[in-house]
């Protein structure tokens, strides 16, 4: 079962990221995201409402509900949306695979986990992968200020995923299942997306194409009500450290759908860069050896 939400979650998130460079346009970024998971949402309660699964969730659950539909469904979305602007989808994807790190490191911080040597050799890799990864795009001529706000936002955007890993973790050790804790995390996110809106006098405009209504059905119900309920199912079952395992697989999937669809070339660097990414991410994974006792003594 958790192979198949692990798969599930790679081929959906491996994807969506191009459906998120396809939403920009005449719509604002901050808009698009209240239609993304205010729909989600809806889709949510009433599945919930109908099948008699909506759990009832205390005034602690809905501060935490409230903490996640910040982290999860409105800051880290904008982050990711804003950074498309300027640098490939399947980049942002590279840098979204940081998030095994993160994870570790949040574990520390929220639950005081001991952040393990491998974590640490891990993130350094993979802090170099992404160097060797953005190496075109920061040198020579390509290289520009909008290049960094766009690594830097990406950056930003993946640690608030994390945090609002932490948060499900939470959650579902209190009880709560992911369907429920994500239909009022993504409402709670919505509606502090559209106050924002409101009061920054952002329009609510629409797009009535195909390229538009396309794209936010897809980041809705696959994206949205699909891909963050797998996802989160496996944090609340392996943990968010090893959960975020799949995130290794992310590049991969998004970089060659941004070479189909935004012309990303391939080069040594990038492949390299690839290379060490997620061999960064497999040795924050990787279980240290256990001491074993011989002839009386730790070996």
């Amino acid at each position: 079962m958790n192979l198949s939400l692990y798969l599930l979650t790679v081929l959906i998130w491996g994807t969506t990221w191009i459906a998120l460079k396809l939403q920009l346009g005449e719509v604002a970024i901050p808009v698009s995201i209240v239609y993304r998971f205010g729909l989600a949402a809806l889709i949510l309660f009433a599945v919930l409402l109908i099948s008699r699964r909506l759990q009832p969730v205390n005034r602690r659950g809905q501060l935490i509900c409230l903490a996640q539909g910040l982290c999860l469904f409105c800051v880290n979305f904008v982050c990711f949306c804003t950074a498309s602007q300027w640098i490939p989808s399947g980049l942002i994807a590279v840098v979204f695979s940081t998030a095994t790190l993160w994870n570790a490191l949040n574990a520390r911080i929220f639950f005081k986990q001991k952040v393990a040597r491998n974590v640490i050799t891990g993130g350094a890799v993979g802090l170099v992968g992404l160097a060797c990864m953005f190496w075109p795009e920061l040198s020579g001529h390509a290289a520009s200020p909008e290049t960094l706000l766009g690594l830097g936002l990406a950056l930003l955007g993946t640690l608030c995923f994390s945090a609002g890993n932490m948060l499900s973790s939470l959650q579902q050790k209190a009880g709560l299942r992911p369907l429920t804790t994500n239909a009022y995390g993504m409402l709670y996110g919505a509606a502090m997306l559209s106050i924002y809106c409101v009061i920054s006098g952002t329009p609510f405009a629409f797009e009535w194409n195909t390229r538009y209504v396309g794209s936010l059905l897809y980041l809705v119900i696959p994206g949205s009500v699909i891909g963050f309920t797998a996802y989160l199912t496996l944090v609340g079952r392996m943990g968010p450290e090893r959960a975020a395992y799949c995130t290794v697989l992310f590049p991969v999937v998004a970089l060659n759908v941004s070479a189909l669809f935004e012309g990303y070339q391939w080069t040594t660097p990038a492949l390299m860069g690839l290379v060490l990414v997620m061999v960064g991410n497999v040795l924050v994974f990787r279980k240290p050896k256990a001491l074993v006792p011989v002839g009386g003594k730790l070996a």
